[in-house]
């Protein structure tokens, strides 16, 4: 059996997000991956990484081509992470090579971690490189079974009332208030498009066979405009948001108004956790707010 040490940092956000399931998921993660290792053949190739909520090793396929096992909580985000890799097949995402849907282990293609697109000097260049990948990703339908906007959005117009009446300050409360508007004029058209939802600039990697690829998609199906907002946020700019705004429903082709409506709906979502969870309001999606509402 090979020892493979579980970061402390992924045990505290196990912990944090996912209580006792979490708790148990890092209990077990030793032996589950080396069973992973006995069951494809897996030799490690390389020290472990990881994420806020997976664990990654390097290994080598038994004709040693250079692969990355996965091994996450499965839960309501990361369920439907094989049915989009496999939906996109390789093109502009990681490929995914082999999976387990009782736990949710993937073995997928290795891309270059030591190229992230986060350390690309140009953040204007970086944007476009994303728009670029989403562009392509949210073309392709939605396949059944993947989580579905429509629902979020819907919950979030039923739990915003009562959550936002928690917030002091009344212009904040106010603006997020205007977000709620905002998706309830777009909610009862969500889309059914493929969505990353999760394609900021430290989940896109350089790779031998394309300059980028996308990893880690949380998958849903729905309109492109709410894959818009880990973009704008990246190494956040307040005199940049409108240039982000702007070039990403170009690239994407989206209706600019819509657009806005679901970028705001998506700021209401981060709120909506924070607010759940006690924490404090992020001024960056603030500011995202204050300057799209009348944009």
């Amino acid at each position: 059996m090979i020892r493979i040490p579980v970061p402390d940092e992924l045990a505290a956000t196990q912990l944090k997000y996912n209580g006792e399931a979490g708790r148990a998921f890092i209990t077990a993660l030793p032996t589950r991956t080396n069973d992973f290792l006995d069951r494809w053949n897996l030799r490690v190739d390389g020290r472990a990484m990881h994420g806020v909520t997976a664990l990654v090793l390097p290994v080598r396929r038994p004709d040693d081509t250079p692969a990355v096992l996965k091994l996450q909580l499965l839960d309501d985000e990361s369920e439907g992470e094989p049915t989009a890799l496999r939906v996109w097949n390789g093109d502009h995402a990681v490929r995914l090579l082999d999976h387990d849907p009782t736990t949710g282990t993937m073995l997928l293609e290795r891309l270059d971690h030591t190229r992230m697109l986060s350390h690309h000097p140009d953040a204007h260049e970086a944007t476009l490189v994303i728009a670029g990948l989403l562009s392509h990703l949210t073309a392709i339908p939605a396949p059944p079974g993947i989580r579905r906007l429509g629902d979020i959005a819907t919950a979030m117009l039923n739990e915003a009332p009562q959550a936002l009446h928690r917030i002091p300050d009344p212009v904040t409360r106010t603006l997020l208030e205007d977000c709620t508007a905002a998706l309830r004029e777009v909610a009862p058209d969500p889309g059914d498009r493929l969505l990353h939802w999760d394609l900021h600039d430290e989940n896109v990697l350089a790779a031998t066979r394309a300059p980028w690829l996308a990893i880690d998609p949380k998958p849903l199906a729905g309109d492109p405009a709410f894959d818009l907002w880990p973009a704008i946020n990246n190494r956040f700019d307040p005199d940049d948001i409108i240039w982000r705004f702007d070039a990403l429903t170009d690239a994407l082709s989206l209706d600019r108004e819509r657009a806005r409506a679901w970028t705001l709906a998506r700021i209401l979502q981060n709120a909506l956790w924070n607010i759940e969870d006690g924490d404090p309001l992020e001024e960056p999606d603030l500011e995202i707010a204050r300057r799209l509402r009348h944009a």
